[in-house]
């Protein structure tokens, strides 16, 4: 089991409140991504669950039982952080067993858990080898091990990737994830990368600020944005904000159109603009659109094999029915 909730929980670092009172619930099995931009407390929420921070107010359940002030190796949990925190001089297996000696556990259970995260982390092969005969990669896949073998509620990942390149950290991202189904246990992912978030969550918390924008899944992020900081926060390209008379012939104070949902054409569409850098990627195209007389760049995305060149003069057509609408507090109009 490992349901984890936050009631009035808050943080304070003398006279600074860096997060306040808030409540939040992470069931059972469900994987919850903290994610926002740098300084938004994501971290630090995550390190006041594992223990690791004392909360300046509020009370921590795991599992229903107040575990606020319940010292971290009791609480059941596991830790993953941004650096990998392995002992050079051991080897794997050493490495993977380590927190399971220091509980003093019988050496056959050792032997066990130890085999079986290896065999889920398709590090058996690499067992005897020590950390520095490892890539970055496997290396994280040790430090995961590690907290795999001590079967806690939970597991608490705090920028696992940032250390590694990008190839290596698509890699992991499905590694993790897929890890995720077999074990079915809970999963808090610390996260800069609304990318990450938007692939592997069950479960998004939008933070700034040390408040809580939004909670919900991918899908409710990206249709439905309570306000622009999410709706600019969540996607890739960023959402298209503007105002003026377009938005207000819609009822709104700022509209957002996603770059997915504009089309562009030589010809066809009620907005104009000049085509300014484009970005091929092969299976599509960012085309940054200027000279709108709407905002001051449109980004639109489209297939691949559109062939626009710098300075071109299109069109551009918004689908009205993923025009997002938005009040002079910056919240969502249903």
């Amino acid at each position: 089991m490992g349901k984890i909730t936050l009631e009035q929980v808050s943080k304070s670092f003398g006279e600074v409140r860096v997060i306040p009172p808030l409540d939040l619930t992470i069931e059972d099995g469900e994987f919850a991504v903290f994610v926002g931009p740098s300084g938004c407390g994501k971290s630090t929420l995550l390190r006041l669950i594992a223990g690791l921070e004392d909360v300046t107010g509020g009370t921590i359940r795991i599992d229903g039982k107040d575990a606020t002030e319940v010292p971290p190796a009791k609480r059941g949990l596991a830790m993953v952080f941004q650096s990998y925190a392995l002992y050079p001089h051991m080897t794997v297996r050493k490495n993977i067993a380590f927190p399971l000696r220091m509980a003093k556990l019988p050496q056959a259970e050792i032997d066990r858990r130890v085999a079986g995260a290896a065999q889920v982390l398709n590090l058996t092969d690499y067992l005897d080898r020590r950390p520095g005969q490892l890539s970055g990669g496997q290396r994280q896949r040790v430090a995961i091990g590690r907290a795999i073998v001590r079967e806690p509620a939970a597991f608490l990942f705090d920028e696992p990737l940032s250390n590694l390149d990008a190839a290596l950290r698509v890699g992991m991202r499905l590694e993790i994830s897929e890890l995720h189904k077999r074990l079915k246990t809970t999963m808090i992912y610390v996260t800069h990368d609304q990318v990450e978030a938007m692939t592997m969550a069950d479960k998004i918390v939008v933070l700034r600020a040390g408040h809580i924008e939004q909670v919900g899944s991918p899908l409710d992020l990206y249709r439905s944005p309570r306000n622009l900081f999410v709706a600019g926060f969540i996607g890739s390209p960023r959402m298209n904000f503007i105002e003026g008379p377009e938005a207000a012939r819609h009822g709104a104070r700022t509209i957002g159109i996603r770059p997915e949902h504009i089309a562009v054409s030589a010809d066809e569409g009620p907005w104009s603009g000049v085509v300014g850098v484009s970005e091929h990627l092969g299976s599509d195209t960012f085309f940054h659109i200027h000279d709108t007389g709407l905002a001051e760049t449109i980004t639109v995305r489209a297939g691949g094999e559109v062939g626009f060149n710098h300075g071109d003069r299109v069109r551009l057509t918004p689908r009205e029915d993923q025009v997002h609408r938005f009040d002079e507090k910056g919240l969502r109009i249903a």
